[in-house]
């Protein structure tokens, strides 16, 4: 049985709930309005507390597996055997690689990459299916060791919650965006109790524009997530770690180089997921993930570390000063793990292995920064924080996500300062020295898509015809007589839309009806299509549609004005309204 789309969803709504659907209307045209504050800041409640649900659901679910197959903790892979972790990631990639040949109906790519995708190309439209298979996938991918982080997918999730939500409920396409936007964050938010990072990265990696209407509904849906999660988690940090001061300038020495060293390993990073990705396109999508099972388990088995999601190993970069080599080839091998099972398709994410990498440079830091600094004054877990800030920075190009992300870990504000220092250093060693962007572009360029940020075109997206549409109109057969069309005119609409049949296919202002009865006081009936007035070609556009996809019908049909309208039924619609150029361009310029 297929999965139900958001728009099934809808139609089954207004099936059972015909009353209900009435007032829904009537709420659809206020939440179209570009400043319809309160009825988003509700949705965005609505949709942290589902995101909450789900990603707490997630992380009881793999956990829970894990706590069943692993001794003594829920990371302990190093306890598995040689053959068990060559195996584990390999049966883990086969189940993957069977589900979705089996119910993905071509969906490839998921996790952050996805949700950008959807909004540049499919207003934030997001489907039933990518969420079970995201939910899934990334919950196999995680409990069989493969080296993956669950942010990711924690953001694909809850972007998929607001997005069907949305869709469920008949929202114009701007609002949609919103809640997807609210569910992104939300699922930063319930990832590790960080709400602030989660509006935060919300609002850079998605490039959304900073106003009242946007920013308060995605403040809303995070800090509803992150109330579920402290419910049922505890609002204590992530890592407990002693606070650090930088006192000296001398201090800062160090944290300059650990800029420098998370740039280019980030750089490194992004170009190897980039190559993968480039080389196994070759390759059926089958054996690119049964590739992905051997790479990671080959590395698992040559050094455990790296399996799952690494945060036991993280507590002990956090603790102690560990010997150079086993951090250079650690990171050596967590980066090749990590490319492999990310650029061969692998449904998991990328930003854990990322703070992951950058622990291990910020504890190589601190080794090197022992030999010529006292290092009593400044704690290895003080570096291993600017690591990880820097390495998420960097790697994603979300500098104050990363910032913030590495504050609400660690309650550490004494981080923030030099913080600041190591993420800009490393992302312009990144983004300017090698010309890197971030792994999310570069994953959604290495499957022939491409993600541009255009001023006009975010403005646009920002407004639903709905609450720009001139509603002053009235529509009619193209012959009428001269009663009728006295009677038309009385009520002085705006527009005419002239029906051919039960088609509209012009556009004509008012006045001019008016203007002809007056000069020809004999007329005993009137072709619309015949006298004096300018008429503009029609074509439909739906109340869901932004204003971008106005613009678009418009160069795609060649049409100078848009009916607003829903279907009803079969062959039925309600028109709401028309849209001319003029006023697109009054709504956007104004």
């Amino acid at each position: 049985m297929p999965l139900m789309s958001g728009s099934h969803l809808a139609q089954f709504w207004r099936r059972l709930h015909p009353a209900a659907d009435a007032l829904l209307d009537r709420a659809r045209l206020q939440i179209a309005r570009p400043n319809a504050l309160l009825w988003h800041a509700l949705l965005g409640i609505l949709t942290g507390l589902i995101t909450g649900v789900v990603i707490i659901g997630f992380r009881l679910a793999v956990e829970g597996t894990q706590a069943l197959m692993l001794p003594h903790h829920g990371e302990n892979y190093e306890a598995l055997s040689l053959g068990a972790r060559l195996l584990l990631p390999l049966v883990g990639a086969l189940l993957i690689a069977v589900m979705f040949l089996r119910f993905s109906a071509g969906i490839r790519v998921l996790g952050v990459a996805r949700v950008l995708e959807r909004m540049e190309y499919h207003q934030g439209h997001l489907t039933l299916r990518g969420f079970m298979l995201q939910f899934i996938g990334a919950a196999v991918a995680i409990v069989s060791g493969h080296s993956v982080g669950r942010e990711g997918p924690h953001v694909y999730l809850g972007a998929s919650n607001g997005s069907l939500l949305g869709q469920a409920l008949g929202l114009p396409n701007n609002s949609i965006r919103i809640m997807v936007a609210c569910g992104t964050a939300a699922g930063i938010a319930a990832s590790f109790n960080t709400p602030l990072a989660g509006v935060i990265f919300a609002l850079e990696v998605l490039a959304l524009e900073y106003s009242i209407a946007t920013f308060v509904p995605i403040i809303l849906a995070a800090a509803s997530a992150d109330w579920l999660f402290v419910s049922v988690f505890d609002a204590n940090p992530l890592f407990e770690v002693p606070p650090a001061v930088v006192s000296s300038v001398a201090d800062l020495s160090p944290v300059i180089l650990l800029g420098v060293a998370a740039g280019m390993v980030s750089a490194a990073y992004t170009q190897a997921v980039q190559s993968v990705a480039g080389a196994a396109k070759v390759l059926p999508f089958f054996w690119r993930l049964v590739l992905g099972g051997v790479m990671a388990g080959l590395c698992g088995a040559l050094m455990p570390q790296v399996m799952g999601l690494g945060f036991d190993s993280l507590s002990r970069l956090l603790d102690s000063h560990l010997a150079w080599e086993f951090l250079l080839t650690l990171l050596a091998m967590k980066l090749m793990a990590t490319s492999a099972s990310i650029g061969l398709g692998i449904p998991g994410g990328t930003i854990g292995p990322a703070l992951f990498m950058g622990a291990l440079i910020g504890n190589l830091t601190a080794v090197v920064a022992a030999q010529f600094l006292d290092a009593s004054t400044v704690p290895v877990s003080f570096y291993v924080l600017l690591g990880m800030g820097a390495m998420m920075g960097a790697s994603l190009l979300a500098p104050l996500a990363g910032l913030t992300a590495i504050v609400e870990l660690t309650h550490s504000p004494g981080v923030i300062m030099p913080g600041m220092l190591a993420i800009i250093i490393a992302l312009l060693v990144s983004y300017k020295g090698f010309g890197k962007v971030s792994l999310f572009i570069t994953m959604l360029r290495a499957n022939g898509l491409d993600y541009r940020i255009n001023p006009l075109i975010q403005e646009l997206r920002r407004q639903a015809v709905g609450g720009v549409m001139n509603r002053h109109f009235v529509h009619q057969l193209a012959e009428l007589d001269r009663a009728k069309a006295e009677c038309l005119v009385a009520d002085s609409p705006d527009w005419i839309i002239v029906n051919k049949g039960d088609k509209p296919i012009y556009l004509m202002p008012g006045i001019a009806v008016a203007t002809f009865l007056s000069r020809n006081p004999k007329a005993a009936s009137i072709d619309l299509l015949a006298i004096p007035s300018e008429r503009l070609e029609l074509a439909p556009i739906h109340l869901q549609a932004s204003l971008q996809e106005a613009v678009e019908i418009m160069e795609k049909t060649g049409a100078q004005a848009l009916y607003v309208r829903r279907p009803l039924a079969p062959g039925i619609d309600h028109i709401y309204g028309v849209l001319t150029r003029s006023r697109i361009d009054t709504a956007y310029k104004y």
